[in-house]
């Protein structure tokens, strides 16, 4: 997730900041917080209040233009899809009751379910879900997901470019009120995968045509919506919240308000739980032990779908040269990032595709070979030097180097930042000045950067979208892809024929129908990625966080994400602690 999932996605991504990642509950079955011996509360008083900090509003509403983990969490409470990701991570039917495919794999066709309404009433059809999908890919939108995610329908590049003025009748299709047919221009096995992640929800095609393509987002409460909620309210800078859909097809809310409240920063957030003015919040690294403390089981950690990295531009000097990045990635110390910054909340990592998505592989190493995650000083000065004589530099004509961030107030995040400046310093003898930017602006310089050298160096996260390491690799580096903002494949480095192969490889194994074979080539390009060190990976996260033991039905995945129906099942109790939400009602 353009971090993520990402997706992020997500991409939930969908570009995802150190800790300025939204942590929700995610659904499953009854499970719940403590012992849940109290009784259900009343109906006003299910508000169910979650913090989102470093960041004073949400980056959209629109399903089209998600990038960023608390877009798409508030987008997946008010949107659905043909299909989505159920709570273990795989494809289920939500607006879709069943699809097939034809011979060659190129054409699905997918039947809704009977009955299907917006929050106005009106009737959900094969118009709707196909108006919505062409409508991402409008070149007017801008979308930075919708290429990507979207890549697979044929023609969807010339309808992004402009160059075809709908892709209806072309490669969407409603040969009646029920029935959904899209055409891919190649049969791959993730096109279901890509499909759940947010630029093919469902919008009211009579809503938007109302309204406007942006206007539409101001009257959520009206109309519009095919999730399990409505919009409520939209004060940016305050909250943005949310009100049941009595007319979702599936298991209705019993909340009665979900409240996503913006605060500073996640110590401010942590401040607020700790008072009961909120119902859950993430836990900073300072405040751990205290979290693990409190009583009736309210702290929880999550292994994630996430690795936060840094990233550096190809077109950008002095980074066009692969023993510089290499120089970069090995002088820094991950074991130490996590045993003194993370306290031990995280996992150091040398890999791009995380563990537990298929696709990891457990024998990857770093650049040069080097199988620590401690990186490697000596190597690491060793490849600067060679990397200097080849450029012809020396420490007082190397190119200033910054590093874009986006903290959102975070000091674990910032302790890591001036750690790695450190690292580098010392290592390299390079002073590295830090960038601290607003969430929102980094992910516009990010996505920028894309085939140019806007951006030199960034800090980021990905989560996955879906669980396949296409979502890490075709997605994230592919040639011509709109999230390959490192410039992958670009640019006049000494490996850039090879990045290029690895490019066509990528292709090769997105339809390769042989899954074990398939894997083999991911393996292969992800040890090229760390190779030319397309990111430097430095941890895969594991959410921590605490919630109230009156929250009840909350279960985790790896992933953070609710499926729609699972919000039915979600309520609160008389159990203690509990947030005041009297203010939110």
């Amino acid at each position: 997730m353009p971090s993520g999932r990402k997706r992020s996605m997500l991409i939930w991504p969908v570009l995802l900041t150190l800790l300025a990642l939204l942590v929700t509950a995610c659904g499953g079955g009854s499970g719940g917080n403590g012992n849940g011996s109290g009784a259900k509360l009343s109906n006003d008083k299910q508000v169910y209040v979650i913090p989102v900090s470093g960041i004073s509003d949400v980056a959209t509403l629109d399903p089209a233009l998600s990038t960023d983990a608390p877009s798409i969490n508030a987008l997946n409470l008010m949107f659905v899809g043909l299909v989505q990701l159920d709570d273990n991570l795989k494809v289920y039917g939500e607006l879709a009751q069943n699809w097939s495919t034809s011979s060659d794999g190129l054409t699905w066709t997918f039947k809704l379910r009977d009955g299907l309404k917006f929050n106005d009433g009106n009737p959900i059809t094969a118009d709707d879900v196909i108006f919505s999908i062409d409508r991402a890919l409008k070149p007017e939108l801008k979308s930075t997901v919708a290429p990507a995610y979207l890549s697979l329908i044929k023609d969807s590049d010339k309808r992004f470019a402009g160059k075809v003025p709908t892709l209806i009748n072309d490669s969407l299709f409603a040969p009646d009120p029920t029935t959904v047919k899209i055409v891919t221009s190649q049969s791959a096995q993730y096109f279901l995968q890509a499909l759940t992640y947010p630029t093919s929800y469902v919008v009211e095609k009579s809503f938007v045509q109302k309204y406007g393509d942006t206007d539409f987002l101001k009257h959520l409460n009206e109309g519009g919506c095919s999730g399990p909620f409505k919009l409520d309210q939209h004060i940016s800078g305050k909250q943005v919240s949310f009100v049941p859909n009595s007319n979702y097809w599936g298991g209705k809310p019993q909340l009665q308000k979900l409240v996503y409240a913006f605060y500073k920063d996640p110590q401010t957030a942590y401040k607020a739980y700790k008072t009961n003015q909120v119902d859950q919040a993430g836990v900073p690294t300072a405040n751990l032990d205290e979290a693990r403390s409190l009583p009736n089981k309210q702290y929880r950690q999550v292994p994630q779908l996430t690795i936060d990295y840094f990233a550096m531009n190809y077109l950008a000097k002095p980074f066009n040269n692969i023993k510089i990045r290499q120089a970069f990635a090995l002088s820094i110390d991950k074991n130490a990032i996590q045993d003194r910054i993370n306290k031990g909340a995280r996992l150091a990592t040398n890999h791009i595709v995380p563990q537990g998505m298929p696709g990891y592989n457990p024998n990857l190493k770093a650049p040069g070979g080097v199988t620590s995650t401690k990186g490697d000083k000596n190597l690491a000065k060793q490849l600067f030097q060679q990397g200097m004589q080849e450029e012809g530099y020396t420490l007082s004509n190397f190119p200033a180097v910054t590093v874009t961030v986006a903290s959102g107030g975070s000091q674990t995040a910032k302790n890591l930042f001036q750690f790695a400046q450190q690292q580098w310093k010392d290592t390299l003898g390079v002073t590295v000045t830090i960038n601290d930017e607003d969430f929102n602006k980094r992910l516009d310089d990010v996505s920028n950067t894309v085939g140019n050298g806007k951006l030199q160096m960034w800090f980021a996260a990905w989560g996955a979208d879906y669980p396949d390491p296409e979502d890490w690799t075709t997605l994230l580096f592919g040639n011509g892809s709109t999230n390959d903002s490192t410039n992958y494949g670009m640019g006049n480095s000494k490996t850039v024929a090879i990045q290029k192969q690895m490019q066509e490889l990528m292709l090769k194994a997105d339809v390769n129908q042989n899954n074990t074979e398939r894997l083999a080539q991911y393996n292969q390009i992800e040890q090229q990625l760390v190779d030319d060190v397309a990111w430097i990976p430095i941890d895969q996260r594991a959410t921590s966080y605490v919630l109230k033991p009156c929250v009840q039905g909350v279960v985790d995945n790896a992933q953070s994400l609710v499926p729609p129906g699972d919000w039915a099942k979600v309520y609160k109790t008389s159990d203690s602690p509990c947030a005041n939400t009297n203010a939110y009602k």
